[in-house]
């Protein structure tokens, strides 16, 4: 039986666009897994790979023009937001070449013998080393950022380990041109290509994650495709890490001082960050909850207008938007549901956006407005009205793990007066961030953030964003009592490489 093809799909039209490759067989995933894991010893030099993700940036930055052109053609995401999200890519790569060179991930720790400790201590030397060959799989509304060369890619890569990428189905084409980008870049520095593999389909995907030569996985996707490959990971007769992303609610608090503040500036705003991209952002936030009375009615007053004054855009692909679609009409066909602006179907290939209303007690126990508490991806958000503090806290206290959880204060609140240190307090064990007075859409790559949160939002806890993503891809392994002459060079006591690590119990840099 012939394999299946890969087309290319204009989301504006749903026409095909070209034919790019075919779905992957079993043995084309065990090639690709196993050039990969032949590649390994090409990444054992940390200034060796560091150079590679650098080449790799500017190899990216000086396509640019074809790659968000082909982006474009794929996600209808428009060039300025796919220029955007590859310079953050190109950011990313060099970021963590910047990781690697300064050698601190390695997490160097020597303690000399000490025998006049309970029990005595041996002379023992830690550090971290690479797990071997990572399956990453890419995600739909990220096709740069989260995909091929994303962050996955990028910190598995610095972490000296080889990587084969699941394509996603939304931007084929554009896989295909990352990935020979890559390759480049690998061989350049004298990198064997199959140090990036890039596999097509389903199957493939699902094999990609049993290969008994893969040693980890990242994923950014649904809760259902998440969990099955969570699933199939741990099944394994030697289960690996899956570190998933899979869904997220993004709860908003807003008190009633900060609605009788700012109602109009809170509203904007809100529509703003739900209507981003089209809602198609992990961040977006999906549940709102807002007072009851005259200052949530300016509020919601806001909400409407802004939302009305945003055009319909186009979704990913068209299952995508039948989801939306459908997602729509059961939550506004509950009872006690009200659409100030109703969501659903634009033209023919596009989704407008709007948002629901309901009463906050609706959520505070188990019954058929559950569904509300459930992630529908696409321009739309929830609005919980809630009569007073105790209330709202009953629906907070019902939510799943979430990526973000943010809080709207006033100004008296936000200095220390009032419940805003004890609403921080409750949101903190539901998200891996919590914000204040801001919006969750927009993720930065920085060295402190934290991109992750607890299930489903994500299988473990790590981030999948900022420097602390390469620890998913290491492992420690500690020497005790080995000659000197036998150490790596990383943990010899005169520090060749002149890497930061802590040193009979003093940190040395």
């Amino acid at each position: 039986m012939a394999a299946a093809p890969v087309w290319s799909v204009d989301p504006r039209t749903g026409k095909q666009r070209e034919q790019v490759a075919v779905e992957a067989t079993a043995q084309e995933v065990d090639e690709q897994v196993r050039a990969a894991h032949d590649a390994r010893g090409a990444l054992a030099d940390r200034a060796v790979r560091s150079a590679f993700l650098r080449t790799a940036a500017d190899l990216l930055e000086s396509a640019k023009d074809q790659l968000v052109e082909a982006a474009d053609a794929e996600t209808a995401l428009g060039p300025v937001r796919l220029t955007g999200e590859l310079a953050r890519t190109c950011y990313q790569l060099r970021a963590f070449a910047d990781i690697v060179d300064e050698g601190a991930f390695l997490d160097v720790v020597i303690n000399h013998p000490d025998d006049t400790a309970t029990p005595p201590i041996p002379d023992l030397r830690r550090y971290k080393v690479p797990l071997g060959v990572v399956a990453v799989y890419s995600a739909s509304n990220f096709p740069f950022a989260f995909s091929v060369a994303g962050g996955d890619t990028a910190s598995a890569l610095a972490a000296g380990c080889p990587v084969v990428v699941k394509a996603h189905p939304d931007h084929p084409a554009l896989s295909e041109l990352v990935a020979a980008t890559l390759r480049r870049a690998a061989e350049q520095h004298g990198i064997p290509k199959g140090v990036v593999g890039l596999v097509h389909g389903f199957e493939a995907g699902v094999e990609l994650v049993k290969h008994p030569l893969v040693s980890a996985a990242g994923f950014t996707g649904s809760v259902r495709g998440g969990r099955a490959l969570f699933d199939a990971a741990a099944a394994r007769p030697t289960p690996i890490p899956f570190h998933g992303e899979l869904g997220s609610l993004n709860p908003v608090v807003i008190t009633e001082a900060a609605a009788a503040e700012r109602a109009e500036a809170i509203g904007s705003g809100l529509a703003g960050s739900m209507t981003l991209g089209v809602g198609q952002f992990c961040v977006k936030p999906g549940l709102v909850l807002a007072p009851t009375g005259a200052a949530g009615d300016r509020l919601v007053k806001s909400l409407t207008e802004a939302v009305s004054d945003t055009d319909a855009g186009v979704l990913l692909d068209h299952r995508m938007r039948d989801n939306f679609i459908a997602g729509v009409t059961e939550r506004t066909a509950l009872p006690d549901v009200e659409s100030p602006v109703t969501p659903g179907a634009g033209s023919e290939h596009t989704v407008s956006p709007g948002f629901l209303t309901v009463p906050a007690e609706k959520l505070a126990a188990e019954g058929e407005h559950d569904l509300l508490l459930e992630e529908c991806f696409g321009p739309i958000t929830v609005v919980a009205r809630y009569e007073d503090e105790a209330q709202a806290k009953s629906v907070l206290d019902r939510l799943p793990g979430n990526l973000t959880a943010t809080v709207h204060l006033s100004t008296e609140e936000a200095a220390g007066e009032g419940r805003g240190a004890e609403i921080l307090a409750e949101l903190t064990p539901l998200a891996g961030r919590v914000l204040v007075n801001g919006w969750p859409t927009g993720v930065a790559v920085a060295p402190a953030q934290h991109h992750g949160g607890p299930y489903p939002a994500t299988t473990s806890t790590s981030t999948s964003v900022g420097g602390t993503a390469i620890e998913r891809w290491l492992r420690p392994v500690v020497y005790q009592n080995a000659p000197e002459a036998l150490l790596p060079p990383e943990l010899r006591d005169d520090n060749p490489l002149g890497l930061p690590r802590r040193y009979d119990g003093r940190l040395e840099r």
